[in-house]
């Protein structure tokens, strides 16, 4: 049987940055955004809908809030999500933890695709594609995320320096850039051999923790106490609050990918596949207001809305109470 595919989805956080659609009792997580009436949540948990069938995917492993676990358990199951699993954190501890612990419920040749809640990918079958690329590469051990063609010298994203191919159109990774100064970024867009990082990751369960257990000790460490002591009831479960507090607080590419090239001794290789699948993240209104689609006269609608003598707005219809 096939190395099985299991996404593992990070939907914590308060979303501020959507302020006041979004806040801390009722994040974007949860929300839908485009007006179709299809959260966040419910899109990312559906977003590998029609796969390859020599793929076989697994329920998701859903990392969120105690807070927010009824809503998250109650929109998996209005999108026909069966069998997914809840960990609930006690405190946001970032994605690196977030992962570990994934990996830690999860059979350890399990392939994982990690997936942050607010991605935006208008084009699935580009995705599908992009994917299936990555589960060849991350089932033989190697460790891949995703890197997107700059189409201009953002200074918000990471960037991946691309190296030698490695196998159907994927790269060996040279670096990592985050955040570069305008300068950077614009020799970066110049020279080709940059991408934006995405912040999607694939790697496999037991190649996971055997990264963190090399470079990051304490975090496995308190990672496996908190689920030792972990509780569980139906599909929640419950991490130790105190252990798990005591983890540092990282992520996926400051506490193990940044680490792995030229790590020859761990002997895992950090790869990245190139996509153009119309990716973008969805962190701000700005963002949101990029990836809808404009009327006549430059306005993006969200909901019944109505422009009079309007031009270049967001109108956006909330029907939930702020």
């Amino acid at each position: 049987m096939s190395t099985p595919l299991l996404p593992v989805i990070f939907c914590g956080g308060s979303g501020t940055r959507l302020w006041p659609l979004s806040r801390e009792s009722h994040p974007k997580q949860y929300l839908a955004l485009h007006g179709d009436g299809i959260s966040m949540l419910q899109k990312t948990a559906r977003r590998l809908d029609g796969m390859a069938e020599h793929i076989p995917k697994a329920a998701p492993v859903v990392i969120c809030n105690n807070e927010h676990r009824f809503l998250a358990a109650q929109q998996l199951q209005e999108a026909g999500i069966e069998g997914s699993k809840l960990v609930l954190e006690p405190v946001g501890r970032n994605t690196a933890p977030a992962l570990t612990l994934a990996a830690l419920v999860a059979e350890p040749e399990t392939v994982m695709l990690a997936m942050p809640v607010d991605h935006v990918i208008a084009r699935l079958s580009d995705f599908h594609k992009a994917v299936a690329v990555a589960w060849q590469l991350a089932k033989d051990g190697a460790m891949v995320t995703f890197g997107i063609t700059p189409s201009r010298p953002e200074t918000g994203y990471g960037y991946i320096q691309k190296a030698e191919a490695v196998d159907c159109g994927a790269f060996a990774i040279r670096s990592f850039t985050e955040k570069p100064s305008r300068e950077l970024a614009e020799n970066y867009l110049r020279s080709g051999d940059y991408l934006w990082n995405s912040g999607l990751f694939m790697v496999r369960a037991d190649q996971w923790l055997k990264a963190v257990a090399e470079l990051q000790p304490q975090m496995l460490h308190a990672c496996q106490a908190s689920l030792i002591q972990s509780s569980q009831d139906m599909d929640f479960i419950r991490p130790h609050g105190e252990l798990f507090a005591s983890c540092p607080s990282k992520s996926i590419d400051y506490a193990v990918m940044e680490h792995l090239p030229g790590n020859k001794a761990l002997g895992i290789l950090a790869s990245v596949v190139p996509m153009d699948a119309g990716w973008s993240d969805l962190g701000a209104w700005d963002s949101l207001w990029d990836v809808l689609p404009r009327d006549a006269c430059g306005n993006a609608h969200v909901g019944h809305t109505l422009a009079i003598d309007t031009n270049d707005s967001l109108l956006f219809l909330s029907l939930i109470h702020i």
